[in-house]
C-alpha cells in the first residue's frame, strides 16, 4: 500500500498539533472552572437537593395561593423555611458550638465535672440506691480519671472545638442554601429543561429523560422520607433539650438524626433525657418537668406521623446505602455532609443499578417485520 509521506508529515505537524492544542485548552478550561466552582460545590449541591425536595410544595403554593406568581411564591416559601427550620437550626448550631467550646475550656482549665444526683433517687425501689451510689461514684472519680488521662482527654477536647466551628459553619451554610433553593425553584421552568438537555446530551434521547426523572424521584424520596424526617425530628427534640437545659443538647440532636437515618426510634434519646429532668438535682418545678416529659415523648414518636406523610412513594435505595452515605458524608464534609452524603450515594446507587439492569427487552409483537417479508393470511 502506497503511503503519501508528505500528507502524513503534514498531518503530524498541523492536524495532530492543532488537535492537541485544542484538547489542552479544553482541559485547562475545565480544570480552572473546577477550581473556581469547588468552594461553592457543597452549597450548590445542597441547594439543588433542597429545591428538588421542596418543589412540590412550591408548585402547590404557586397554583393555589399566589395565582401563578412564581417569584412571590418562592419568596414566601423561603421565609417560611427560614422561620420554621432556619431559626431552630441556627439555635442548635449555636448550641453545639457553645457546648463543645465549653467542654474544651473545662478540660483545659480542669473544671470539668458532673452534676450531683438528686437524693430522692436513692428512695426508688430495687435500683434506686445502686443508681444513686454509681452516679455519686462517677462524680467523685471524674477528677482522678481526668488527671490520669489528661493528654487523651485534651485530644478529644481539641476535636470537639473543631466540631464546634464546623457546626456553626454548617448551620450558616444551610440557611444560605435555603435562600438559594428559592431562586432555583423560581427559575425551575427554564432550568429544569436545560438540565434535562444536558443529561440527554451525555446519554441519548431515550435514556436521558428516564435518568433525569429517576434522579429527581430518588433525591426527593431520600431527602424527604429518610433524611428529612430525621432532620425535622432532630430539630424538634434538639430545641426541646435546649429549652429544658439538658447538657449537650446539640450533640444529642445529632444522635437523634443518626438514629432517624438508621430507622431507629428517637425515644432511645428522648426518654433518658426526660428521666434526667427528674433525676438531676435542680430547681425546675414539677409542672414544667411534666410538660417537657410529654413533649419529649411526643417529639420522639413524631416519625410515626411524619413518615406516612413524607414517605408515600417509599425509598428504593437500601437503608445500608443511605447510612454509609450519611456517615461517609459527615466524615468528609462535616455536619452538612450528613445530609448530602445520604442523598448523593442513594442517587448514585439507583443510577448504577438502573445501568446494571440494562434496557428493557422489546416485545416480539412490537418488532416491525422486514421490508421484504411475504405477507400471507394462512400459517405456513
Amino acid at each position: 500500500m502506497n503511503v503519501d509521506q508528505a500528507a502524513l508529515r503534514r498531518w503530524f505537524k498541523e492536524d495532530l498539533t492543532e488537535t492537541l492544542i485544542r484538547v489542552g485548552l479544553i482541559a485547562f478550561l475545565v480544570i480552572m472552572c473546577a477550581r473556581v466552582f469547588t468552594p461553592f460545590a457543597g452549597l450548590v449541591i445542597l441547594s439543588m437537593i433542597l429545591a428538588i425536595a421542596l418543589y412540590p410544595m412550591y408548585e402547590w403554593m404557586t397554583n393555589r395561593l399566589f395565582g401563578g406568581r412564581r417569584g412571590l411564591s418562592a419568596t414566601v416559601l423561603v421565609l417560611l423555611a427560614l422561620l420554621l427550620i432556619g431559626v431552630p437550626l441556627a439555635l442548635l448550631g449555636g448550641a453545639v458550638a457553645t457546648q463543645l467550646g465549653q467542654f474544651h475550656d473545662a478540660v483545659v482549665n480542669d473544671t470539668l465535672g458532673l452534676r450531683a444526683p438528686n437524693p430522692k433517687i436513692a428512695e426508688w425501689p430495687i435500683v434506686g440506691e445502686r443508681l444513686y451510689n454509681t452516679w455519686n461514684a462517677a462524680v467523685a472519680d471524674l477528677p482522678a480519671f481526668l488527671a490520669k488521662n489528661r493528654e487523651l482527654v485534651k485530644g478529644f477536647a481539641v476535636k470537639a472545638l473543631q466540631m464546634a466551628g464546623g457546626g456553626a459553619g454548617a448551620a450558616l451554610l444551610f440557611l444560605v442554601a435555603i435562600a438559594l433553593a428559592g431562586v432555583m425553584m423560581a427559575y425551575a421552568k427554564t432550568g429544569g429543561p436545560a438540565i434535562e438537555r444536558i443529561v440527554v446530551r451525555f446519554t441519548d434521547p431515550l435514556k436521558g429523560p428516564r435518568l433525569y426523572q429517576l434522579t429527581i424521584a430518588t433525591v426527593r424520596s431520600v431527602a424527604t422520607g429518610v433524611v428529612g424526617v430525621a432532620f425535622i425530628q432532630a430539630i424538634l427534640l434538639g430545641v426541646g433539650f435546649l429549652l429544658a437545659g439538658i447538657p449537650g443538647a446539640g450533640v444529642l440532636a445529632l444522635l437523634v438524626m443518626f438514629l432517624g437515618i438508621l430507622q431507629l426510634p428517637a425515644l432511645i434519646i428522648s426518654l433518658p433525657a426526660a428521666g434526667y429532668l427528674w433525676w438531676a438535682d435542680d430547681e425546675m418545678s414539677t409542672a414544667i418537668k411534666v410538660i417537657f416529659t410529654i413533649y419529649f415523648v411526643v417529639a420522639g414518636m413524631a416519625d410515626n406521623v411524619l413518615k406516612p406523610m413524607l414517605l408515600g412513594r417509599g425509598v428504593d435505595a437500601p437503608m445500608l446505602v443511605i447510612l454509609i452515605g450519611a456517615i461517609g458524608g459527615m466524615a468528609s464534609a462535616g455536619i452538612t455532609g450528613l445530609f448530602l452524603g445520604a442523598v448523593l450515594l442513594a442517587v448514585g446507587y439507583k443510577i448504577f443499578m438502573d445501568w446494571v439492569s440494562g434496557p428493557e427487552p422489546v416485545p416480539v409483537a412490537a418488532v416491525p417485520p422486514p421490508l421484504n417479508a411475504v405477507h400471507t393470511d394462512h400459517p405456513v
